[in-house]
């Protein structure tokens, strides 16, 4: 791997890092939530809190798609430090060895605890591990169906590399073309262009595809997802050097949060049930979804820019700590959550208990992880040398 330079000062994007973080850090809260609605999840509690759906669904739409329009920035900055084959190189370290760990040894005790909590499996984890984890096809089929192994909540990281792979591709052909697209789109986005051309294109995603392709995370066939995914993370790639795009977004993030709460309350309404359903009625539902994306994101990234601007320890600590948080994260949740299953706690308490419980976990398993060399890489942190020090790093995801 070639030795990273030196970053000039508009390399490091602080604003962004504060973004990741937080994006990341809800998942613990979503993730809880996720144990007390009526979508699916792998465990439920035996409490159920309908207000927190529209709460959620404030986050649900964007929440994922920022995290790789992040990441694509993050990829432009790390391409113009390895080149192209370092630049695929690094990634495919950072994400390929911490997704067959997590496959391995963090994911398992959800499927476990899944099955146990659906259809009461009396064995123990090594004889579930052993038989059936490993088995590499379909279990417990027809309710619920799994493939196993799995990689459950890591399918980001899944497809952050296959979209980095397939944009290595491109670039191999065509080095120039990141800087001769992202010059025109950025062109094509100038003034109010910013809030409506994006808009249109994540409506269409969630009008045409979405109907028809309906959310797996399976990779294959997930083409609502890859479509939605992939055009933040090349958005965030192609605009990552456009120094107007970011000053015009910052400039609109008022007008950007206004129209995303229009949007949001629009759609409020129709989820409610207040209307009667119609072919006109799901076409304005899935057109202010996809706009109520694009502009949410706009609004954090526009707010991002104009407040968080300030570095400090914690932004440093929290920019290496946040994707080891998120590879423990959702298994810690669930194997919490299972425990207090029969305590008789309220969900108030039994809530604050798996999100404090969560963070010890998340922040133990990193404070581990970074002091001993051989588990780094396993958690997506960087192999530490003497030579780096005093280096600004790249970000992992």
């Amino acid at each position: 791997m070639s030795t990273p330079q030196q970053l000039s000062p508009p390399e490091r994007r602080v604003d962004l890092d504060w973004v990741r973080i937080l994006a990341f850090g809800l998942l613990i809260f979503y993730h809880v939530g996720m144990l007390y609605v009526s979508w699916g999840f792998h465990i439920k509690s035996v409490h159920r809190l309908t207000w927190l759906e529209p709460v959620m669904l404030v986050l649900n739409p964007w929440r994922l798609s920022l995290l790789f329009l992040v990441s694509g920035v993050a990829s432009r900055f790390m391409l113009g430090k390895y080149g192209l084959a370092g630049f695929a190189r690094a990634r495919s370290a950072r994400l390929l060895i911490p997704l067959i760990f997590g496959m391995l040894v963090i994911v398992p005790p959800q499927s476990y605890l899944q099955i146990v909590e659906s259809l009461g499996y009396p064995q123990g984890f090594v004889d579930f591990y052993i038989h059936h984890y490993l088995a590499f096809g379909s279990q417990f089929c027809p309710n619920p169906c799994i493939v196993l192994p799995t990689w459950n909540h890591l399918w980001f990281v899944v497809y952050l590399w296959v979209y980095t792979i397939a944009l290595v591709g491109v670039l191999s052909l065509w080095p120039a073309g990141a800087d001769w697209i992202g010059e025109r789109v950025a062109a094509a986005l100038a003034g109010p262009w910013l809030l409506v051309l994006p808009c249109l294109l994540f409506a269409a995603w969630r009008l045409f595809l979405s109907p028809v392709f309906p959310s797996t995370h399976a990779l294959f066939g997930d083409w609502y997802n890859h479509a939605d995914h992939a055009t933040a993370f090349l958005i965030g790639f192609l605009l990552a050097r456009q120094d107007s795009v970011w000053r015009d977004i910052e400039r609109h993030r008022w007008a950007a949060l206004a129209l995303a709460a229009a949007c949001f309350a629009a759609f409020v309404l129709v989820y409610a049930g207040l209307f009667p359903r119609s072919s006109m009625l799901r076409w304005f539902a899935g057109s202010v979804y996809g706009c109520y994306q694009w502009l949410a994101m706009a609004a954090v990234l526009g707010f991002a820019r104009r407040h968080l601007t300030a570095d400090s320890p914690v932004r440093r600590y929290l920019t290496d700590a946040i994707f080891p948080y998120y590879i423990v994260h959702q298994t810690a949740i669930i194997v919490i959550a299972h425990a207090l299953r029969d305590s008789g706690l309220s969900a108030g308490s039994e809530a604050a208990i798996v999100i404090a419980g969560t963070a010890l976990t998340c922040f133990a398993s990193y404070e581990i992880a970074r002091r001993i060399a051989w588990l780094r890489p396993l958690f997506g942190l960087r192999m530490e040398t003497r030579s780096s020090a005093g280096i600004a790093r790249e970000q992992p995801a």
